[in-house]
């Protein structure tokens, strides 16, 4: 089974002059055949593929001798990735409406650096050792035991130096078994997540500590003459910033998903259209700092680890206007109104957790009946036009769907 392990790297002086050269060559290959590619296809109507541009290296090598000082294979790995782009875009293109991957883009020296090593790089306690780099102190906090596939060395805007490392265990991925607790969760604003048992879990607001802060620092940053050592200065100061409400959000996160993960075997969630829910320009702030979709994906890595089951439930299912008891169904329901009672049962709701309880119902009805129908019978909800997403299992952090009509709530 594949795993990653990110570690922090300690370079020296010396070091981090070698990745700063081995950053820039690297670049500079993506952006040189990127601009080939792009004039190949404006002149003769046809692309060229990442195996055509990795043959054109020898010859640019002796143009440019400074590139023969990067590693060899960081160089061809660029040209790789760089058609793995291209065929991302173009298959994003053939599915209807997912627009998952745009165009490739030009790198720039002023946003996050990075390398990859597809072998040749041994892991020892202490350190990494990168060919033509050699030893770079490392903190590594997790054993590694497998054989390392591949290496990517990335330099964040707070000159932060880390290291992806991707290695098999040699381990059979672990068989699921439905037999166990299962648990619905309800994700929100005022609470982040509302469960089937009760529990509630407050919203962080990380973005909300740090915001007059961030505020001030750009700013500062605005003021500074362009090209000057204070507006290098000054942006750091804001990256920093910028990264102690990632750390603040991916520790609550990771905290919380591995919780939730070690306490029950079937764990079920909406699936949100997070960019859909952007639309509502009152809560977009909001729900851009909250981080749904890391989270269900955390989620559903970390199940699947366990060999537990991650089922996510249609999001045109009515989980909250519907009673988990009678299963009698309301017609409207505004998000200001948090309880409501059922005029068939008289039953009181908590509008979140009766919504989980009705996910935890559906996905278990999903995962028994054995067909994998999951499908909402929802018929005064209408579809958009480019029908279901895929469910997160197969997006990225971030590019969930969702989409909710305006003056509606599910």
């Amino acid at each position: 089974m594949l795993k990653v392990v990110k570690v922090r790297l300690y370079p020296d002086s010396q070091q981090q002059q070698s990745l700063a050269q081995a950053f820039g060559s690297c670049r500079w290959l993506w952006n040189y055949c990127l601009n080939l590619m792009n004039q190949t296809y404006k002149e003769t109507g046809k692309g060229l593929s990442g195996y055509a541009v990795k043959k054109i290296i020898p010859q640019l090598k002796k143009e440019y001798e400074w590139l023969t000082s990067t590693y060899s294979q960081c160089l061809q790995q660029v040209c790789l990735n760089l058609g793995v782009a291209f065929n991302n875009f173009f298959s994003a293109r053939r599915c209807a409406n997912e627009k998952r991957a745009k165009y490739p883009r030009f790198k720039s020296k002023h946003s996050k650096q990075s390398i990859q090593y597809p072998q040749n790089v041994k892991v020892v306690d202490s350190c990494l050792t990168l060919p033509k780099i050699g030893d770079v102190t490392a903190i590594i906090h997790r054993p590694i035991e497998g054989k390392v596939k591949t290496v990517t060395i990335s330099k964040n805007c707070s000159n932060q130096y880390f290291a992806a490392i991707l290695f098999d265990d040699c381990k059979d991925k672990p068989s699921s078994n439905p037999e166990g607790k299962a648990i619905g969760i309800d994700l929100g604003l005022t609470h982040f997540a509302v469960t089937s048992d009760g529990s509630k879990f407050d919203n962080p607001r990380i973005l909300n500590k740090y915001e007059k802060n961030l505020k001030l620092k750009q700013q500062q940053l605005s003021r500074k003459q362009k090209g000057s050592n204070n507006r290098i200065k000054a942006r750091n100061k804001v990256g920093f910033v910028h990264r102690k409400i990632t750390n603040y959000r991916g520790d609550f996160l990771h905290k919380l998903s591995r919780r939730i993960v070690n306490e029950n075997q079937v764990i079920v969630v909406e699936n949100l259209n997070v960019k859909g829910m952007m639309q509502n320009h009152k809560l977009a702030k909001s729900i851009h700092q909250v981080g749904w979709g890391m989270f269900c994906t955390m989620l559903k890595y970390k199940a699947e680890m366990e060999g537990k089951i991650y089922q996510e439930v249609d999001r045109f299912f009515p989980s909250s206007k519907t009673c988990h008891v009678c299963l009698n169904q309301v017609g409207s329901l505004p998000l200001d109104i948090r309880f409501w009672t059922c005029d068939n049962c008289q039953t009181r709701h908590d509008r979140d957790i009766n919504a989980s309880i009705n996910l935890r119902d559906e996905g278990l009805r999903i995962l028994t009946s054995g067909t994998g129908d999951n499908k909402a019978c929802c018929p005064d909800v209408s579809r958009s036009k480019g029908g279901r997403k895929k469910s997160t299992a197969a997006l990225s952090v971030g590019q969930e769907a969702y989409t909710v009509p305006s003056g509606q709530c599910r």
